[in-house]
């Protein structure tokens, strides 16, 4: 078996990959270079070697750089480092065409369609900066006690917590205090500007003497227990392993499965504020536990609810559902949309989040916010009144071929698809499609400045 852990070579970079590296070639093999942008000629160090056609590397050194390239803006992320800020070397405009190209790769790759894409700063961000927009923040304990970040592809924390993503404010002190070995902070600033700092004890012990203090940790009060995806781990420090290949819906119900665990009960002490969150999108107030799903960037959730609801087209007495609603911000724009006289059935497998959302939408009785699997969910409804319209926002892995046939057979005039991620969002796009669906609108945004994920919302229609 090849393998070149640790070697060093010169090579020419090309295009962009989905995962915020470039794809180069050396004797034959596929390289996926990190730190690197296209046309420029790197010095790469092999990083992780699992055989096959493909390896992973860091570019070490730039030995002629492209035109797009600026000194890095994350201290953290660089050849070795975290995995936070994937393209922090390269400017925000360069930065959103990267996103692009990877989009439509997906785009024509999974789901057949070809199309220009425009990756557009989120509104009311500066299309120049690329910092200052994360408000939650999940943070791990070393062995030591130390808050860090996740070294790229690995569980190792590495105690600096310089990255220029959270907003002002959100780091403060923390890098000042020894905190459980092995637990998680969770850093949440809510529309109000309040700090809300919660630790979460190390999963192993969640199950042992409950209600009781884990570990050594700052006291704190007692919160809710809604928990917020972990970062993923993937190859250990040596680089080696084997690699599996998963076909999509296996994957899709993996990180189904990991979201779960993720979200089970943990016990939660509050350093710093409340634990409740409060968020405001078009002037409705939401109060959510500071652990629970929110929007990163801090203008995100305003952002795509106006597209959300733009693109419904619904007017009033209409039915919609929402899919995998959290909270209910997309339920609250389309209830605004059909008015007293129309229904908009909402479901969320969190129950903290329902309830949550409840307490939110509590003026609008024709909003219908359920907590329950969005498969089962489906499988009593589908056949009833036909929605004029379905939104569905669902986890990073997709909705997946059940979901989207259960939707397509409701047989809705209009469809709003919501994704994190390019691969699954274009799957799940190239399934509508083998529905009789097709895509007349897209719009991604840069919801996640500096690092190569995109944030991208389909309309659909038969």
């Amino acid at each position: 078996m090849t393998d070149w852990f640790g070697r060093t070579f010169d090579l020419r970079l090309g295009p962009p990959g989905h995962g915020g590296f470039c794809v180069g070639r050396h004797e034959g093999r596929v390289v996926f270079v990190r730190h690197g942008l296209p046309g420029e000629l790197v010095r790469a160090t092999v990083t992780e070697d699992r055989g096959g056609s493909f390896c992973r590397a860091d570019a070490v050194q730039v030995l002629e750089p492209s035109p797009d390239r600026v000194p890095p803006t994350c201290p953290v992320s660089g050849p070795g480092g975290a995995g936070c800020c994937d393209f922090s070397h390269a400017t925000p405009a360069a930065q959103r065409e990267l996103k692009a190209m990877v989009v439509a790769e997906q785009l024509r790759r999974l789901a057949g369609i070809e199309r220009e894409i425009v990756v557009e700063p989120i509104a009311g961000y500066p299309d120049d900066a690329s910092g200052g927009w994360r408000t939650r923040i999940r943070l791990p304990v070393d062995a030591e006690g130390r808050a860090g970040v996740h070294r790229y592809r690995s569980t190792e924390v590495i105690a600096d917590l310089r990255c220029p993503q959270p907003v002002s404010g959100a780091m403060n002190g923390i890098a000042d205090r020894i905190w459980t070995p092995g637990a998680d902070l969770v850093v949440a600033v809510d529309g109000d500007g309040v700090r809300h700092l919660v630790e979460l004890p190390p999963a192993e012990q969640v199950t042992a003497r409950r209600g009781r203090r884990h570990g050594g940790g700052p006291r704190g009060r007692r919160g809710g227990n809604q928990g917020s995806e972990r970062p993923r781990g993937a190859a250990g420090p040596s680089g080696r392993g084997e690699e599996r290949v998963e076909d999509p819906e296996e994957a899709r119900r993996e990180a189904v499965a990991r979201r779960a665990a993720t979200h089970a009960a943990r016990d939660e002490w509050v350093v710093d504020g409340t634990g409740r969150a409060v968020e405001y999108v078009a002037g409705r107030r939401w109060e959510i536990a500071a652990t629970g799903f929110w929007q990163a960037h801090r203008l995100a959730a305003q952002c795509y609810s106006d597209v959300v609801a733009d693109w419904s087209g619904l007017d009033h007495g209409d039915l919609a559902w929402d899919l995998y609603s959290g909270a209910g911000v997309f339920a609250a724009r389309l209830a605004d949309r059909v008015g007293a006289r129309g229904s908009v059935l909402a479901v969320e497998s969190a129950r903290s989040a329902v309830a949550d959302g409840q307490a939110a939408l509590h003026d609008l009785p024709w909003v219908d916010l359920r907590a329950e699997r969005v498969e089962r969910w489906l499988t009593e409804h589908v056949g009833g009144a036909a929605p004029r319209a379905v939104v569905l926002d669902p986890p990073r892995a997709g909705a997946g071929k059940e979901v989207v046939a259960a939707v397509a057979t409701a047989a809705p005039a209009r469809i709003v698809h919501v994704g994190c991620d390019p691969a699954a969002f274009a799957r799940d796009l190239g399934l509508y499609r083998s529905h009789g669906y097709r895509l007349v609108d897209l719009r991604a945004f840069d919801a996640f400045p500096a690092t190569h994920h995109v944030e991208c919302l389909a309309l659909l229609e038969r």
